[in-house]
């Protein structure tokens, strides 16, 4: 797997520097469907936007890969008298992991202006109280990189309230493997998947299964694939495996995830893949991620008949300024290739 190294960094850079908070993903789905198309297989979409890619298998049974195209970002709420902006989140962050960060605000008629993210104490010059003021979503705004100084100057600028905010990603790949970047949940799972597809077409492979992948638009509000197609019987949620605390796996292994906020995964299906893992020398650590959720946690929920598994590449500082390392994407390709086949 070796050889898609290049075409997983290209590609993960690609996606990771095009804008797509959930809600906002119209940008990286083209992106997505266009690379589809470059593939040569078909993508069809849901009313709410989500993908689904079909490779016909070997036999009728269905396996389900998801990865969701989505991030954290934000919205505007308001418009402060001093033309700064109030922001609302859009999934689950700490307020202090985006405080200093750039972002960009699009407007409903395709304006796109450029500001930071600061508290509203931002200096130390001027607030005794700034070093300990809570960096909490009612202290927070964004000073727009325009000459506003009202309301009414940021609202000729056709900013107003619901225009989505979306985060500089920041991304770095190093040469020595490691890809640092806001959003590689999930967009090391998509480029993951990708690299999949063209391993498929490639290699002219017949999956045992027919295969359905799925990317999801909405996987960090919670309801990214609550509705699957109904003749999906297995699915693998390919997002980020956690670091930290007393979790097992790194940057450079496959995560296996054996239990998170929705329960335990399905037994048969992790036992197969530690199973490949090991039989295929897979660089693999198993955990339990109590503050997560995935894709198939969305379709569990909503009550599709489905076993269900999370795997992915270790990302550290999740939801923050993440990193990962080429070796845990390629070592979550290696295993997605063993369990298709």
């Amino acid at each position: 797997m070796n050889q898609y190294k290049e075409y997983i960094c290209s590609f993960l850079e690609k996606i990771l520097n095009t804008e797509s908070p959930s809600g906002f993903c119209h940008k990286g789905m083209e992106l997505l469907n266009e690379e589809v198309l470059n593939l040569g297989y078909e993508m069809e979409f849901t009313n709410k936007g989500c993908g689904i890619i079909t490779i016909k298998g070997q036999e009728k049974e269905v396996l389900g890969l998801s990865a969701h195209i989505d991030t954290l970002g934000a919205m505007v709420r308001s418009i402060n008298p001093n033309g700064t902006i109030r922001l609302t989140s859009i999934g689950g962050f700490m307020m202090q992991s985006i405080e200093g960060e750039y972002c960009k605000i699009f407007t409903r008629d395709n304006k796109v202006y450029e500001g930071t993210i600061l508290s509203n104490m931002p200096s130390v010059h001027v607030y005794a109280e700034a070093r300990d003021h809570k960096r909490i979503e009612e202290n927070m705004e964004i000073r727009i990189d325009e000459n506003v100084n009202s309301i009414e100057d940021v609202n000729k600028l056709g900013i107003e309230v619901g225009n989505f905010i979306a985060f500089d990603p920041r991304v770095r790949i190093s040469e020595n493997g490691y890809i640092k970047s806001r959003h590689l949940d999930d967009k090391a799972g998509i480029a993951t998947i990708f690299a999949l597809l063209k391993y498929i077409k490639d290699y002219n492979i017949v999956p045992k299964n027919t295969l359905k992948i799925f990317i999801s638009t909405y996987e960090e509000v919670g309801h990214g694939s609550s509705y699957i197609p109904n003749d999906i019987t297995e699915m693998i949620a390919v997002d980020m495996g956690a670091m930290g605390d007393d979790l097992s796996c790194t940057e450079l292994e496959v995560s296996i995830c054996v239990k998170d906020s929705s329960g335990p995964y399905d037994y048969n299906m992790v036992n197969r893949l530690v199973k490949l893992a090991k039989d295929n020398e897979i660089k693999y650590a198993l955990d339990v991620y109590p503050q997560y959720g995935s894709d198939v946690s969305a379709s569990l929920r909503a009550g599709n008949n489905i076993r269900g598994a999370l795997i992915g590449p270790g990302v550290h500082a999740s939801h923050g300024m993440e990193r990962t390392h080429i070796e845990g994407i390629l070592n979550t390709l290696k295993l997605l290739a063993e369990y298709i086949r």
